[in-house]
């Protein structure tokens, strides 16, 4: 009898055995199963991860080895360009079938040039929507256009059936190869190893983020309405969970309408809604894929950005500028590798509005400390704050920190906790005057108006 040929699955974006399509259908074709992933830093449409994620990134892999391992299958591990790379795994192991789980970004196009090539050598390929509730082109406007507000977007997108999620995998019949150790990718940071609190505060990991909604739906998100204070723990901690795959919205969206008390239920819409808000920053990259470069907005390229003062903008990424809820939420996002939301808007505001430092310089940072920096949230929040995005905040709203920090943390619990040297002599003066920057910001607005 001839050797069974095996399929190919190529995982991305999509760390979890669970609700995972493109490995589901791989098992159930009765065939060996190849689970692959490629660390693609070479194709220019792929942004190249950041020190944060790359640290997630190590760890999600590892977690997922083991539980591969656990149901009989293995985890093959390359790095090069997709279009070398997918082609000579497949020639190595013999499959007759390549699947994978959709993604929305300019990387489709590498998707794209593959399935052409793989069909035409005589491969089934099969690509499934696994990582998103709604696929971008399937809500769109009365007129057939993208929605470019949330709120009839997000409307329109809960009246469309979602898929039902798939069951894991009980067995593997895994199919081995060739491939490279993950501690040779070198992920992780050594000189100097500055991931402490990212191993103090996150599990990376299927089963990690399993425990993350479960502590969410039963311990906070009867609290969820509160989500707005930095010092409550109200909020889910999902995004990197999302972002790298290791659980699925669909997961999400069954759970969250599964058994709930009676304060969790009251807060379900608004915390749906917020995992509508990553649904739509997708729409939004799958209509501009060069989101984290190009404003959404072209308009915007006018607008006259001040070039960042060096002393200024360290004084920012550091947690120095003299502005407590601001350098609070920066020295939160370099220990833990996120920021609470509310905080990450004020710090955003500051150097764009207060500073008027061009947003991608402000994306970029995050994109490098964020564990759960994505190719969508982060710069569409970003133009968000800035004006030049979908939906965006309107140029004049500009997030006051003080007050901001005196209606959000009117005790100072979050600041005290991330500047315990508030009120002493080794706390910086303010950086920038707020009512003064505040004008400069609104003058460069007009400014962009007329122009």
């Amino acid at each position: 009898m001839s050797p069974r040929h095996p399929a190919l699955v190529w995982l991305r974006d999509d760390l979890r055995l669970a609700d995972n399509p493109a490995l589901r259908a791989a098992v159930d074709g009765d065939r060996p199963v190849v689970v692959l992933y490629l660390l693609d830093e070479e194709s220019r449409e792929i942004r190249p991860l950041g020190g944060a994620t790359k640290w997630w990134l190590h760890e999600s892999l590892t977690a997922l080895q083991q539980r591969l391992e656990e149901r009989g299958g293995s985890l093959v591990l390359r790095r090069g360009k997709a279009e070398e790379v997918i082609p000579a795994v497949v020639a190595e192991t013999h499959a007759e079938a390549v699947f994978w789980n959709r993604r929305y970004g300019a990387a489709r196009e590498i998707d794209a040039r593959l399935k052409t090539r793989l069909r035409d050598d005589g491969i089934e390929v099969a690509s499934f929507s696994a990582n998103l509730l709604v696929e971008p082109w399937e809500v769109t406007t009365g007129q057939g256009e993208p929605f470019k507000v949330f709120t009839p977007f997000w409307k329109a997108a809960q009246e469309r059936p979602f898929r039902d999620a798939v069951p894991e995998p009980r067995e593997i019949e895994g199919r081995r190869a060739d491939g490279d150790r993950l501690d040779d990718w070198g992920l992780l940071p050594t000189h100097p190893d500055w991931a402490g609190g990212l191993r103090e505060t996150w599990e990376p990991g299927e089963l990690g983020a399993r425990h993350r909604l479960e502590e969410f739906v039963e311990d906070r998100l009867a609290d969820y309405h509160r989500r707005d204070e930095p010092a409550v723990e109200a909020t889910s901690g999902l995004s990197p969970h999302l972002r790298f795959g290791e659980i699925s919205p669909i997961q999400i969206w069954d759970r969250l309408h599964g058994p709930l008390d009676g304060g969790a239920l009251r807060n379900r819409a608004k915390f749906l809604s917020e995992v509508g808000w990553r649904e739509f920053n997708h729409g939004i990259l799958f209509q501009q894929p060069k989101l984290h470069t190009e404003s959404y907005r072209p308009e915007w390229d006018a607008f006259p950005w001040e070039k960042p003062h060096n002393a200024e903008l360290d004084a920012w990424k550091q947690g120095r500028t003299g502005i407590p809820l601001v350098d609070a939420g920066m020295r939160e996002l370099w220990h833990t590798g996120v920021m609470h939301n509310r905080v990450r808007m004020v710090t955003a505001s500051f150097l764009v509005k207060n500073l008027l430092v061009d947003w991608r310089v402000g994306e970029a940072w995050f994109w490098d400390t964020l564990v759960d920096a994505d190719e969508a949230s982060n710069p569409g929040n970003w133009q968000w704050v800035a004006g030049s995005g979908a939906d965006a905040a309107p140029y004049f709203r500009v997030f006051n920190p003080e007050l901001q920090r005196e209606k959000f943390d009117k005790h100072d619990r979050y600041v005290k906790r991330w500047v315990p040297e508030l009120g002493t002599d080794e706390y910086p003066e303010p950086i920038v005057d707020l009512k003064q920057s505040r004008q400069a910001a609104l003058d460069a607005y007009q400014h962009l108006r007329n122009s």
